[in-house]
């Protein structure tokens, strides 16, 4: 069953350019991972330092495969490491089931 998942961060503005070189060299080896359907990344109107993005993966595993690998983790130290902080995941599933 397929999976949304939505990650959070805060960019402040002027780290931006940099992080959004780094969400680009994420995504791009997103996209080569088994299990990888899409991905789309959304700047906040209200909060413009706030973004979220929700990749769909095939299955939970599949996206826990990613989010465990070596390549993800070094991209997500540099992440945080240019951030100061920490990146929030939540993962859902389609439908309404017990």
């Amino acid at each position: 069953m397929s999976i949304k998942a939505l990650i959070k961060r805060t960019v402040p503005q002027d780290k931006a350019r940099n992080m959004l070189h780094l969400f680009m060299e994420m995504r791009t080896l997103a996209t080569a991972q088994p299990g990888y359907i899409s991905g789309e990344t959304m700047k906040s109107i209200e909060k413009p330092d706030e973004y979220l993005v929700i990749s769909t993966w095939e299955s939970a595993d599949d996206w826990e495969k990613w989010m465990l690998s070596k390549e993800r983790q070094a991209i997500q130290g540099k992440i945080d490491a240019l951030l100061g902080g920490k990146t929030t995941y939540e993962i859902f599933q389609y439908g309404l089931r017990d």
